[in-house]
């Protein structure tokens, strides 16, 4: 249960109305001229370029709607994360309390629900996705994810959405946004629901949960074949509740990194209006609601970071790890891990979450952590996640390509993580936008890379060492069948029972009946889909 900064029990509840549900398909991409294309009057597709004048907009006098549209606009325009540009837009508008949530709702729940919200205007519509003016459609996804959405009446959504089409593009078009919303509105999001499914054949299970539930078809048939493979309890609803639990908004997780701030002394720091509770599965995370990492003196210090309960898992996992091969090995609460315990490694270790935490358990042992980041960039802020944690705790920042460590490292380290660069299906919930980006090939052009990273680590092991292979992906092209591709092609390395070593992290860490890899659900473990192999080197 939660609870509030004084310690009293309490819950909350973001303002869309009922359970997250439905959707469909992926966006087009447009170019920038086609994204300024205009319409004529009556909102049919023309082809011209008539751009509203949209970007001389004076941010600190709009309205919240205005506000929303902009972001909207610039996360579709530029390909920009809905995370990194709504803080910065918001800031300029100078909004914040209940403007500012309205703004944030609307524009992360019309990135989750566009697929939906797609297939609803054009029903409204009656006229393809196409047929309409990119800018005309983001309009009326912003109005009809309110009126379905969100506590706003009817009559309210309808009003605003149609006075800011007249604002952006005239009257005219104001007219066809005005006869669509009012359509829309004729229904609730049940009955839209209901209708726009029936129009998928029912055999064709996947698509039917792909419009129900806001995902590209193909997303929907990865994260089924990853349920499948994983080896949990069987559970008819598995996917719908995965699925759904996309479309929820995240809780914010910190982690008080070990040996450098303890749960008290980072409770202490939380605004007192905030709510808060203990981390489900990690010993070190705390879930909090109504506050601002920025603000709190732990995070500036290096002892507090934000890292999902998945993330943090992954990197215990590797830390309790048995290295020697009779599994006599570490276990939580030893003490002293002896001499053969002594050098780490994190092989790509951008942004530095899982580098901080992975060198305060390290520096608890007394061992050395080493991290490689290839981007510079990246690197940076590698150097800048670890600076809280006690001198000599991480002995060099490498940016090097990960598959060349293994030449250089040959038996080397005793422990690495490898948290390799993927598709990030895993954590859609924070960044909505990136489903309808994502395509079916970015599953298989990463492979090589992976396989290539995992074979290195393996070489820089020493023999009896362990690694830990981690994508915050569930497909099964970045997860299994890459260990499965490097294991069979190597005679010195074996998969190791991840079940059990986070069994013993955490005995009430829902986990698969069979022994091996762990994958995360977002539905089941309430943390990113992330993947977690434990292999060790004879």
């Amino acid at each position: 249960m939660a609870e509030s900064r004084s310690g009293s029990a309490s819950g909350r509840r973001s303002n869309p109305k009922g359970r997250n549900r439905a959707a469909q398909g992926h966006e087009p991409r447009q170019t920038r001229s086609q994204a300024a294309a205009g319409a004529s009057g009556n909102g049919e597709h023309t082809g011209h370029t008539s751009r509203p004048n949209r970007h001389r907009v004076n941010l600190q006098r709009a309205d919240p709607r205005r506000v929303a549209f902009e972001t909207t606009m610039r996360i579709d325009e530029q390909d920009g994360f809905s995370n990194l540009l709504l803080p910065k837009t918001l800031s300029a508008a100078q909004m914040s309390g209940s403007d500012a949530g309205f703004v944030t709702e609307l524009v992360y729940g019309t990135q989750r629900w566009r697929g939906l919200l797609d297939a609803v205007v054009t029903a409204a519509a009656k006229r393809g996705r196409d047929d309409i003016d990119p800018g005309l459609l983001t309009v009326l996804r912003l109005g009809a994810y309110q009126t379905l959405f969100m506590d706003v009446p009817a009559h309210a959504a309808v009003g605003e959405t149609v006075e800011l089409a007249r604002r952006l593009y005239g009257r005219g078009r104001a007219g066809f946004v005005n006869a669509v919303m009012r359509r829309v509105s004729d229904r609730d999001r049940q009955e839209w629901e209901s209708l726009v499914v029936s129009r998928v054949p029912r055999e064709q299970t996947a698509a039917r949960l792909a419009v129900r539930y806001s995902h590209p078809e193909w997303i929907v048939n990865e994260l089924d074949a990853a349920w499948r493979a994983a080896g949990y309890a069987d559970d008819t609803d598995a996917l719908p509740r995965m699925l759904a639990s996309d479309n929820a908004t995240p809780p914010v997780t910190l982690v008080a990194r070990p040996g450098l701030i303890d749960m008290d002394e980072l409770i202490d720091q939380l605004p007192k209006r905030s709510e808060y509770r203990k981390g489900l599965w990690s010993p070190y995370a705390l879930r909090v609601h109504g506050v601002n990492p920025e603000l709190l003196p732990a995070v500036h210090a290096g002892q507090v970071g934000v890292e999902d309960e998945g993330s943090q898992l992954a990197a215990l996992a590797l830390a309790h790890a048995p290295m020697d091969a009779d599994g006599n090995g570490d276990r939580p609460g030893d003490g002293d891990h002896g001499d053969g315990d002594r050098r780490w490694l994190d092989m790509c270790a951008g942004p530095g979450g899982k580098t901080a935490l992975l060198g305060a358990l390290a520096s608890g042992r007394g061992a050395v952590l080493t991290a490689n980041e290839p981007s510079h960039h990246r690197a940076e802020l590698v150097r800048r996640n670890v600076a809280g944690l006690a001198e000599g705790t991480v002995d060099e920042v490498l940016e090097c390509d990960g598959r060349q460590l293994g030449e250089r490292f040959a038996s080397t380290f005793d422990r690495i993580l490898v948290d390799a660069p993927c598709s990030g299906l895993g954590s859609l919930r924070r960044r909505p936008e990136a489903r309808w980006r994502k395509r079916p090939e970015d599953i298989s052009s990463l492979a090589e890379i992976q396989r290539g990273l995992l074979n290195s680590a393996l070489d820089a092991v020493r023999p009896g060492g362990v690694v830990a292979y981690v994508t915050c992906s569930p497909a099964l092209g970045e997860t299994r069948r890459i260990v499965d591709a490097v294991i069979s092609s190597r005679e010195d390395a074996e998969r190791l029972d991840a079940t059990a070593v986070l069994a013993r992290i955490n005995p009430d860490l829902p986990l698969p009946r069979t022994a091996g890899d762990v994958q995360l659900f977002s539905h089941l473990h309430d943390t990113d889909q992330m993947f977690i192999s434990l292999l060790r080197r004879h």
